[in-house]
């Protein structure tokens, strides 16, 4: 790893720090309904919406009815974006005349953006019309991320709270994560990528005459708000098929850093609103530093494989051989595309710079693995925080098995009923990630799509399921998605992967705010100091390793074994 690359990657952390512990104190202030100043400004506004959806912002739900809001919610919305693509050929806003959207790869679409994986089966300016892009797929892409932060709201409530029967309001925690987070900060956003070259217009297309005399078609669109949300909200659909790669997306080295920063900004800043909301900010910390922990090396490891570059050119030096090059940008080079795609697979953001099929098998097992870790590392807005606090329970739950005393976490007990939820929302989308790519490796319909035989087909049918279910949403390549069974198959996999983690977390949020806080004695576990990190990450790494060991052994170790022999 050259030193660049080790400077690109601490101004990367160094920036990610310096905004996220100011945004965390502003979403303290969300969470609690006293954003004061944005407020005079957004407070009417979230005013009309109550009061135009019959909402009381003094609501108070039990986990049960949350958590059916929350459903009944994604699924109305699901509902709406299917049919907004069904239609699109006889709505207004479609400039280039394009048809109706096939049923299945409907599904599948309405299925990503819902659960915020933006698995993209469809090549974007291409098969969608300006309308589906902003009112379908741009609008999920702002309530299925403010979805993630108002689950992490009622949790940090759970904590909170004592011998309390609600988790606050569904519809009051959603509007306020849309209206006062993502919302100004996607404008933001938006504005910094027009300053750089990314297209924002209703055209629909220019012609414009190439370089080698020959007229060339150029697709336009609203592009730079939709990229905004793509990556504050960690959602990944890309308005082109290319995604971050094609310059209208992200046209310059300065709107790839940005882009990476919007990708982990709220993830960080919602650990350092745990920790305030629990009383304690070291505890964030120690979560943030557990983030941290993972990262660091796996990014390490991408860069360094990408760097190194294929080994049937190992007699080149680095200089010469400037690394892998194959599948990316230019503009981005080996280390901006590594480290891209180590931030996107850390998050649950599906966004890329390059082309993931043409990575070394071990730039390619890092992505994988840190997706299948259960996208914690950072993670999603709100559900990558969530996600790693069921790792933390397991952690106490294990170091109280260890001194023989009832495990506790932020003055709460973990009892019978935590660990079980905890562990189905681990054991569930593993178990569904390797189920699915064991039936697609057996029946026709799932081997006929592949673009590679052996151990990289293997890979990019384990990187598909592991992707959806994780609901990321960025893919090998090579693998043709938009036929029946993978549109159906993966969609069902999002939905479990998105689903079933939540309604479990609740019911633990739910169980948590019932109990009194227990106070701290000498055989209390600490659960903020290097020690508890320590055992943290020990816990997530080896729960992954045990889980996909064996079918990473399939495909990316055995390609590298293969290609190291050759």
């Amino acid at each position: 790893m050259t030193a660049i690359a080790v400077a690109q990657l601490a101004l990367f952390l160094a920036l990610l720090l310096a905004l996220a512990r100011p945004l965390g104190a502003y979403l303290v202030r969300v969470h609690g309904g006293e954003a004061r100043l944005a407020g005079r400004v957004l407070g009417p506004v979230e005013r009309l919406i109550y009061r135009a959806a019959g909402v009381r912002a003094d609501e108070d739900m039990p986990w049960q009815r949350y958590a059916a809001s929350v459903l009944v919610f994604n699924l109305a919305g699901a509902l709406a974006l299917y049919l907004l693509q069904r239609a699109q050929s006889a709505l207004p806003l479609n400039p280039q005349g394009f048809a109706a959207v096939s049923p299945e790869v409907s599904f599948n679409t309405a299925v990503s953006f819902v659960t915020n994986t933006n698995w993209q089966a469809y090549a974007g300016e291409s098969t969608m019309s300006h309308l589906t892009q902003m009112l379908g797929l741009t609008v999920q892409s702002f309530v299925s991320a403010a979805t993630g932060i108002a689950v992490l709201f009622a949790l940090a409530r759970g904590f909170a709270r004592q011998s309390a029967e609600g988790l606050g309001s569904f519809w009051v925690d959603l509007t306020r994560a849309t209206l006062y987070v993502l919302l100004p900060l996607s404008v933001v956003v938006a504005l910094f990528f027009v300053s750089q070259g990314a297209a924002q217009t209703l055209a629909g297309s220019v012609t414009v005459h190439s370089v080698q005399g020959a007229d060339q078609v150029v697709s336009l669109g609203p592009v730079a708000s939709q990229e905004a949300i793509k990556l504050i909200g960690t959602n990944g659909g890309g308005f082109f098929n290319a995604n971050s790669a094609h310059p209208f997306e992200n046209p310059t080295a300065l709107s790839n850093l940005v882009q990476m920063l919007s990708i982990f900004l709220v993830p960080a800043a919602l650990c350092f609103m745990f920790g305030r909301l629990v009383g304690s900010e070291a505890q964030g910390w120690a979560i943030l530093g557990a983030m941290v922990a993972l990262f660091v090396p796996l990014a390490v490891a991408v860069i360094a494989a990408e760097q190194a570059g294929n080994p049937a050119l190992g007699a080149l030096s680095v200089a010469q051989q400037a690394g892998n090059l194959e599948g990316k940008e230019v503009r981005f080079g080996a280390v901006g595309s590594a480290l891209f795609t180590a931030v996107t697979t850390s998050a649950s953001c599906g966004a890329v710079n390059a082309m993931l099929d043409s990575f070394t098998p071990l730039g390619g097992l890092v992505p994988m693995w840190l997706m299948q870790l259960g996208e914690i590392v950072f993670g999603g807005v709100g559900s990558g925080l969530y996600g790693m606090l069921m790792y933390a329970i397991i952690a106490v739950f294990v170091a109280g098995l260890m001194v023989g005393r009832t495990p506790e976490y932020l003055g709460k007990k973990i009892e019978a009923f935590e660990m079980k939820m905890a562990s189905l929302v681990i054991l569930f989308p593993a178990a569904t990630v390797l189920l699915g790519t064991a039936i697609a490796c057996v029946v026709p319909a799932g081997t006929e799509p592949l673009g590679n035989p052996g151990a990289h087909g293997f890979s990019e049918i384990l990187y598909a399921f592991t992707s959806g279910t994780n609901n990321n949403g960025s893919a090998f390549g090579g693998l043709t998605a938009s036929g029946r069974f993978y549109a159906v198959a993966i969609g069902l996999a999002m939905l479990i992967g998105r689903f079933w983690v939540i309604v479990p977390v609740l019911a633990i949020a739910g169980s948590l705010a019932k109990q009194r806080l227990v106070p701290a004695g000498p055989g209390t576990l600490p659960t903020h100091t290097p020690l508890f990190v320590a055992m943290l990450v020990g816990t997530i790494v080896l729960v992954g390793a045990l889980t996909f060991l064996p079918a990473l052994a399939l495909g990316p170790i055995v390609e590298h074994l293969q290609q190291a022999a050759r």
